[in-house]
């Protein structure tokens, strides 16, 4: 093994090889771009709705997690505005109370939002193993989970760009909570790039920050996978291809 190998990488290529991998991002699963092209219907939309809700809930208390975890003051000041983003403060509703606006936006109650009875089990699982991550591993580790937020404008703004056509009988009211995320998110990646780039500076932990936000990425994709196959009609091709069957979004074999 060449000697220079074993020397960790520059801060801008660290920083190109975490954003690289937004390649992985659950915007390119298959039932995403289903969403993206319009090819959903009214169910499969309020699924989707109604189980991230389950993932909304559960930011501000990983990111409380990893407040409980840092003993350093300056990361906290940064990192509560976070929790305050979701949770609402100070006479602002908040990220988790936008997404329940959207949720009615898109036909469901409030009632069938906050019950958190539509939630699959696959879900459930994969947001809580991110959680007990946070729960568990370094607070510096977490932070670095939470670097999906690198690609996460691209998919607000492809929302708010698209789903006024293809899904003209959503409120409008209901596209708050993507709009704020468009400054949101921003903010957050500074803060977390700059505590991955400090923390994770040799060779064996920029690896370990890569497999670390490959595993964030899949517990979004495997969430994603969990909806497909509970909302759609599809034909599993070798391991993990989905192909929909033919008929319309949502429509069963006997439709």
């Amino acid at each position: 093994m060449k000697m220079n190998e074993l020397q960790p990488w520059s801060d801008e290529e660290f920083e190109a090889r975490l954003r690289a991998m937004g390649d992985r991002y659950h915007i390119h699963h298959p039932f995403q771009v289903m969403m993206h092209r319009g090819q959903l219907d009214r169910k499969q939309i309020q699924g989707w709705v109604a189980n991230r809700y389950y993932y909304q809930i559960s930011i501000p208390i990983k990111d409380a997690a990893i407040l409980a975890n840092c003993p350093e003051r300056e990361v906290r000041r940064h990192w509560v505005q976070r929790i305050l983003d979701h949770d609402g403060y100070g006479g602002e509703d908040g990220g988790i109370e936008a997404w329940i606006r959207l949720g009615e936006a898109v036909g469901l109650t409030r009632e069938e939002i906050v019950s958190q009875r539509l939630v699959l089990p696959g879900v459930r699982f994969a947001v809580d193993a991110y959680v007990n991550f946070a729960r568990q591993r370094p607070w510096q580790e977490a932070a670095a989970a939470s670097l999906t937020e690198l690609f996460a404008p691209t998919i607000h703004k492809s929302r708010l760009d698209f789903w006024p056509q293809h899904y003209p009988w959503i409120e409008p009211e209901g596209y708050a909570y993507f709009r704020r995320r468009l400054t949101e998110a921003p903010r957050d990646v500074v803060n977390g790039l700059r505590i991955t780039l400090g923390h994770f500076n040799t060779r064996e932990l920029q690896e370990r920050a890569i497999e670390i936000l490959q595993f964030k990425l899949d517990i979004l994709w495997t969430m994603v996978d969990a909806m497909m196959l509970a909302y759609s009609q599809v034909e599993v091709q070798g391991w993990g291809a989905y192909v929909p069957m033919a008929g319309k979004p949502g429509e069963t074999a006997a439709s």
